[in-house]
């Protein structure tokens, strides 16, 4: 006599699987020697320790801005402290007070990061992609010089900058702070890197077979797969180009249209009447965009490092 088969209900299916994944990790875990399993958990919890204190390095500095923004200046003046006073308001009415022209710095600010951000992410991309979609004579020489340019210091090329820029009646305008992102040469690198991880070139010549042109191909089909590598290095673009206070200190003499860094300057007045309060809350505003930013999109930094070692 034949046997029938044994049916078992969804539940018992469910059950008997859940019970099986936990039996095979259990196992799996036995099957390790009690001596790796204990250094495994002395590393991870060595490895664990230094994250905390590396976290503790970055944030204290912050937190110690944002201490001495809610502290009168005798208060400064006695020591570091990282407890909260009760000054805050009072040093934003000091700040207030000083007439600067602080929300038009901010836009001033915006205005020129996302300018030279935007015309950085896109004619950067546009250049790496040249390396990577043909091939053409002098193409090794001009990655050369792209690398050769990464190497020198801005700071070796100020004097000329600066007498180009008054030459061609620039001063005194943002466009020599916006202008010079289109050619950056770190930005190529960065892109030109994530390009020959990610790179599809089936997709691009499928794209010239439908009778898609080069730039159309470009913008519809390679730039929005560039995602990644784009938010992180806008994050890095915006960074940069807020925190630039020697170039706009040089090119800029108007108040009006000062940067939001650097108002600081404006705060001091001579040695023995500055405002410390007033002006380490100016500073922590400075910096308080870019915190927000980095908060938002700090993933697609990580998320963009990581896919720039492979392939996904």
């Amino acid at each position: 006599m034949n046997e029938q088969p044994v049916t078992m209900t969804n539940e018992e299916v469910l059950m008997q699987e859940s019970l099986t994944e936990a039996q095979i990790h259990k196992l799996a875990k036995k099957q390790v020697p009690l001596k790796k399993r204990v250094k495994h958990g002395v590393v991870t919890t060595v490895i664990y320790i230094l994250c905390v204190l590396m976290a503790i390095v970055c944030l204290l500095p912050l937190w110690l801005l944002f201490v001495d923004a809610t502290r009168a200046t005798t208060q400064i003046n006695q020591g570091m402290s990282l407890i909260p006073s009760k000054y805050l308001v009072t040093n934003f009415n000091s700040l207030i007070e000083f007439n600067l022209p602080i929300l038009q710095a901010f836009f001033n600010s915006v205005f020129i990061s996302f300018c030279s951000t935007a015309l950085s992410l896109y004619f950067s991309t546009l250049t790496a992609y040249s390396f990577v979609a043909y091939r053409y004579k002098g193409q090794k020489a001009v990655w050369s010089v792209i690398l050769i340019l990464m190497m020198i210091p801005g700071q070796l090329s100020m004097i000329g900058f600066y007498k180009l820029v008054v030459d061609l009646g620039m001063y005194d305008t943002y466009w020599p702070l916006i202008i010079p992102a289109v050619a950056g040469p770190g930005a190529v690198f960065f892109f030109k890197q994530y390009f020959d991880a990610n790179f599809s070139k089936e997709m691009v010549e499928a794209a010239r077979i439908d009778g898609s042109s080069e730039f159309r191909t470009f913008n519809l089909v390679v730039f929005p797969t560039l995602a990644p590598a784009l938010a992180t290095n806008a994050i890095m673009g915006v960074v940069g180009s807020w925190n630039n206070y020697m170039g706009p200190l040089m090119l800029i003499s108007s108040t009006e249209k000062y940067t939001f860094p650097m108002l600081s300057q404006l705060l001091k007045t001579d040695r023995y009447s500055t405002d410390l309060g007033a002006m380490a809350l100016a500073v922590f505003l400075t910096i308080l965009p870019l915190l927000v930013v980095y908060a938002c999109f700090s993933r697609f930094i990580i998320r963009g490092v990581a896919i720039g070692g492979g392939k996904e």
